[in-house]
């Protein structure tokens, strides 16, 4: 399971959620080996009193919130950041500079999903990856 959030300038955000939902999707899948069906991004569009960040970053700013099932090796979390940080540039010209990503990971049992516990579900997917 994978849920993530990005915090961003109401004004910048506006024009990038698609682009930038389709370019952290893309990185999940690819790292995480992560089912394309599954997408979970909220987007959090702040007012610039707000959102306070060093004069170092642009308008752009973005922090990306991932939270996730325990169980997942270091390389493929760094992997998931490296895809990230190619991929938003890339795809939808937000510079690194301008991101910066957190993963919170946590056991299978602290999460509820669709009426159950999270580690009773029966997954399509792998989480140790």
């Amino acid at each position: 399971m994978s849920q993530i959030k990005i915090y961003g300038l109401k004004d910048s955000l506006k024009g990038h959620q698609t682009k930038l939902s389709d370019a952290i999707h893309k990185a999940v899948v690819q790292a995480l080996a992560y089912p394309v069906d599954k997408r979970f991004h909220r987007f959090i569009s702040l007012d610039e009193e707000n959102f306070i960040f060093p004069a170092d970053r642009s308008g752009n700013f973005i922090i990306i919130e991932i939270s996730m099932f325990e169980g997942r090796s270091i390389e493929a979390k760094k992997s998931l950041i490296r895809l990230l940080y190619q991929y938003i540039e890339q795809d939808v010209g937000i510079a690194s500079q301008d991101v910066e990503i957190t993963i919170f990971e946590t056991p299978k049992h602290h999460w509820g999903i669709r009426g159950q516990c999270g580690d009773e579900l029966a997954l399509n997917y792998k989480v140790s990856v």
